[in-house]
């Protein structure tokens, strides 16, 4: 799997959910709506896009696989947030959009 494209799309610092990001997979299938998330114990993971059923049961709308593309979404993705976060705060910078490098 090769993410060619990571956005951010929204950054909240006080809420649970953090970021928000879309995603690009070799340029030509996006999935959007994944959000960065802070545990109880202080942790961040992601949270994969879902839809509720008319039971109120939530399923994901979209989801690694396998381990190996889990591991490629979160380091690609955190990547680009740690990224984002760096240089949101420098004057005149404001909203960026990161590319991971290929």
């Amino acid at each position: 799997m090769n993410i060619t494209e990571v956005k951010i799309r929204g950054v909240f610092p006080e809420a649970a959910a953090k970021a928000v990001v879309s995603i690009v997979i070799d340029g030509g299938f996006a999935v959007n709506n994944i959000r960065i998330m802070k545990s109880r114990k202080g942790r961040l993971f992601i949270a994969m896009p879902e839809y509720r059923t008319e039971g109120g049961r939530y399923h994901d709308a979209a989801h690694p696989v396998n381990s190996g593309a889990r591991r490629v979404l979160r380091e690609k993705v955190f990547a680009a947030y740690y990224k984002y976060l760096e240089n949101a705060y420098l004057p005149g910078k404001g909203v960026i959009n990161v590319n991971p490098p290929a």
